[in-house]
């Protein structure tokens, strides 16, 4: 169905290429798995399927990339529409309706297809992804995960023959994760669809791919069935945390899901049975920030309800819950710059939404789910310099934290030629640069591969050693068992749950992460604190 024979692709000004003699083909009816860091080049393979790479992209590509037996030198992407549907990393980049029906419907107007057609689609697909009382919601009032799942119902609606997937679920609580993999999986067992699918979060995805495709980082890639290559791959690809811990268990196959860890665990868990995890960050200090009665509105919705919070100093607090439940408008809320329509926030004695923006900032820093709108100059280098301005940080500053999250990203690029992942790890970089007493991170891990993600982690245990208050929100199961002290959990714009981490997301078939799954009943939660069990005596 997908054939790369010979692929070159070498964007201008690059010293090296991005993809340099690819050779793959992908059956028909296969999900695929395209795993590799931050910015490899996964974006550009998928973009390749379609021609958009390098029709749209620019840059010269040598050899030949067939879909269905079209070669996408020989048509123009649009004409593509019916063969392959291509969902982005950006989901709101890609809207071009004001709301969600009419979004389902675009696609299927542009291919001329009956009214009927069209209507009876529409309605499989609002059931199909969970979105049925979406329906006439504006598509700016979505939260970041509900705008991806209308992103991926938008190309199903045309149902074409290969979906082409980019981060489908970085913005989707567990659940909602679940729910769009399965309708993927639906789609490919039932129809017969391709997926090529690229997630960093390879946890929800791997157990399910038949094929895994491992770009290397030199423009070349490894591909195979998923357990082998797990297991022989030089470099060894992103693995999630139960294929480390099959590997730290040495056991043979590896697991690729929780359920097939569990029937291997039974002697590791006797192995961990008189020990404990290491123990966790000393106990947090004073108040950083406090509120009280945090109200936010919008119209006659109701995002946030009276909501009580004290952040402290030297903590890592994960703000989790299923898309649309309030987080983000808290997180606003509690910065400044968002809407509040009662209660009242205090930093010491300030009220930061009674600050002008710029001094505000000084006291409470927001990453934004979209952390592509803070930047606007026209190099990575002048964004960090500009940012060790502003902060009065000594030169080098930013580009040192940027340096940590993603390694290696040219100075001279423009911001918005980089991946998600680059673009978010340098805004990550902008708004630690000024470290302000409390740090405030919407969905930061998105986009992020694994290693990118252990590094961030060691930077937010950093701030808080140096007696900043942390708060991330995130549907990020995993970074929230590696990185938080404390779980805060969301429901209709109340907090429902509020604990140390191993109480709160072990009690939660939702947010316990893959590790704790596999060892339950004991509060494991990371390979990490298995590892230091069994090293020591």
């Amino acid at each position: 169905m997908i054939v790369f024979d010979q692929v070159t692709l070498t964007y201008p000004e690059a010293t090296a290429p991005t993809l340099d003699g690819v050779r793959l083909e992908v059956p028909e009816g296969e999900l695929c798995l395209v795993a590799g860091r931050t910015g490899v080049g996964k974006s550009t393979l998928l973009g390749a399927v379609n021609g958009l790479v390098p029709h749209f992209t620019g840059g010269h590509l040598q050899g030949t990339v067939t879909v269905d037996g079209v070669s996408t030198a020989d048509v123009p992407p649009q004409e593509f529409a019916d063969r392959v549907g291509v969902v982005g990393q950006d989901p709101l980049a890609g809207f071009v309706t004001d709301t969600v029906e009419e979004e389902l419907a675009y696609a299927m107007e542009q291919l001329a297809l009956p009214p009927e057609v069209m209507r009876k689609r529409v309605e499989e697909t609002l059931d199909l992804l969970g979105i049925a009382e979406l329906r006439d919601r504006p598509l700016r009032t979505l939260s970041g995960g509900q705008q991806q799942r209308v992103a991926i119902g938008s190309v199903l609606t045309a149902h074409p023959r290969v979906l082409v997937l980019d981060e489908p679920t970085s913005a989707l609580d567990p659940t909602a994760a679940e729910e769009v993999l399965a309708a993927v999986l639906r789609l490919v067992h039932d129809l017969g669809t391709t997926v090529l699918i690229a997630e960093h979060r390879m946890e929800r995805v791997l157990q399910y791919a038949d094929r895994l495709v491992h770009l290397t980082g030199d423009g070349l890639l490894d591909q195979g069935d998923p357990e082998e290559l797990m297991r022989t791959a030089r470099p060894a690809p992103p693995a999630p945390p139960v294929v480390r811990l099959g590997r730290l268990a040495g056991w043979d196959p590896l697991p690729l899901s929780v359920r097939d860890a569990r029937r291997r665990a039974g002697p590791l868990r006797r192995q961990l049975a008189d020990r404990q995890p290491p123990p966790a960050r000393p106990a947090p200090g004073e108040t950083a920030l406090s509120a009280k009665g945090v109200t936010v509105t919008y119209g006659e919705r109701v995002a946030v309800r009276g909501l009580d919070l004290e952040l402290r100093q030297g903590q890592v607090t994960a703000l989790m819950g299923r898309n649309g439940s309030g987080k983000s408008s808290l997180l606003w809320a509690l910065q400044g710059s968002g809407p509040r329509s009662a209660g009242r926030v205090r930093v010491g004695d300030v009220d930061p939404g009674r600050l002008r923006p710029g001094r505000a900032r000084s006291l409470v820093g927001l990453v934004p789910q979209t952390a592509s709108d803070l930047l606007y100059l026209q190099t990575v280098d002048a964004e960090c310099a500009q940012a060790d301005t502003e902060s009065e940080r000594p030169t080098g500053t930013c580009r040192e934290l940027l340096d940590s999250l993603a390694p290696g990203i040219p100075g001279p690029r423009h911001p918005r030629d980089l991946s998600e992942g680059q673009r978010l790890a340098l805004v990550l970089a902008i708004q630690l640069t000024a470290a302000p007493p409390v740090v405030l991170l919407d969905e930061p891990t998105r986009g992020l591969d694994y290693t990118a993600k252990e590094a961030f982690a060691r930077l937010v245990g950093r701030l808080a050693e140096e007696g900043r208050a942390v708060v991330v929100a995130t549907h990020d199961v995993e970074f929230t068992a590696r990185a938080a002290d404390r779980v805060l959990v969301m429901a209709e714009g109340e907090l429902v749950a509020d604990g140390p981490t191993a109480e709160v997301v072990v009690s939660s078939p939702a947010f316990a992460p893959q590790v704790s799954k596999v060892l339950q009943p004991a509060p494991w939660l990371t390979v990490e604190q298995v590892a230091h069990a069994l090293e020591t005596p």
